[in-house]
């Protein structure tokens, strides 16, 4: 589909939309940052939708001159499309309430939408809290949660290790209506990129543009890491499961099946070892880790000289690995969870 070229003459209405919930650490900053945005203010709503929290989320959120409804539908992506039934704004923007925007934030996204080809603009994002080793890691790790492009980038496809992110994200009103919204059977993660893909397959353009920058709070400790990319597999088997056809879709399968053949042969070459008592199979399965470890350490090597801290050698590689292991048993965790409730059903 051809969309005809028109250049916008004047500042579009933009509505900011925060899903938030159980965010009282973190929200006051967010506000506060998006009351600081250098827009004009007749073009301008700020919109936060709460998913029912239970600190006191709400309780700041009341004390500063925004929107605050609550979260209609299921998941983040109902909470999206709540915030877009509430507003009026012809340029939809999302941040979450863990993330510090810049003064020039909105303004750096209206500007890119001034080709009226271009349905979605997506940013980077960096963590702020720099004295914390493992936030360090996710803005540097070689599997980035966080975008990965460092030049503008205008397309109709996604790219691998070049996705844009959930907290920093924009769309075009009547682009997402033509996608009919967000998908709300699709959480936990991809829900963010499956409309971008939408987009691009209706014939929009697709900006993405490390201007357009954020700080996010990442995750601080193991725990909520793993917590975290174990719901991101889930999501990717809820993206194949319910858009079979999406290109997301079968990169993230791939990653699967490869993931669990992998382990499988690991797991299966320890247990002949010890089955049979002879070192041949263990160290075929220590080798295949080795080779693993050695190539991620071969890449941390200019993070370490750069940054002087060559501690990232060692431990920067387990984490990936670690990472990579919680995403793959969170895909399998829910597509075992999906085929059960369709025997059920049935």
């Amino acid at each position: 589909m051809k969309i005809n070229m028109v250049q916008a003459t004047e500042t579009p209405k933009l509505s900011i939309i925060v899903p938030v919930k159980n965010m009282a650490r973190t929200v006051r900053d967010t506000v506060e940052s998006l009351l600081e945005l250098d827009y004009p203010e007749d073009k301008l709503e700020i919109i936060f939708v709460d998913g029912r929290s239970t600190d006191e989320t709400l309780e700041i959120i009341s004390q500063y001159p925004v929107k605050l409804i609550e979260q209609e539908g299921k998941g983040l992506n109902g909470a999206r499309n709540t915030g877009i039934k509430y507003s009026n704004g012809d340029i939809i923007a999302y941040t979450d309430g863990d993330c510090v925007v810049p003064q020039n934030w909105a303004k750096r996204i209206a500007l890119n939408f001034t080709d009226q080809n271009v349905g979605f603009v997506g940013g980077t994002m960096e963590g702020y809290d720099k004295r914390n080793p493992l936030s360090n890691y996710m803005d540097e790790t070689f599997f980035q949660v966080t975008p990965g492009f460092r030049v503008r980038i205008e397309t109709t496809e996604l790219e691998l290790m070049q996705f844009p992110a959930g907290a920093n994200m924009a769309f075009r009103r009547s682009a997402l209506a033509r996608i009919q919204f967000f998908d709300e059977n699709i959480n936990y993660g991809f829900d963010d990129l499956q409309p971008v893909e939408e987009m691009g397959f209706k014939g929009f353009r697709i900006v993405l543009d490390p201007r357009v920058r954020v700080r996010h709070q990442h995750r601080t400790t193991l725990a909520g890491l793993l917590k975290q990319h174990f719901n991101y597999g889930r999501g990717g088997t809820l993206l194949f499961v319910n858009k079979r056809a999406s290109i997301l879709a079968h990169w993230f399968s791939t990653f699967l099946i490869f993931s669990v053949a992998f382990l499988s042969v690991f797991l299966f070459l320890v247990y002949l070892g010890l089955k049979i008592d002879h070192p041949l199979p263990i160290n075929l399965a220590s080798g295949s880790f080795g080779l693993f470890y050695a190539v991620f350490s071969i890449y941390y090597i200019p993070v370490s000289i750069k940054s002087r801290k060559f501690w990232k050698i060692i431990l920067y590689p387990p984490l990936d690995i670690l990472r990579g292991l919680a995403f793959t048993f969170g895909g399998v965790y829910q597509l075992f969870k999906s085929l059960s409730r369709k025997v059920i059903m049935k």
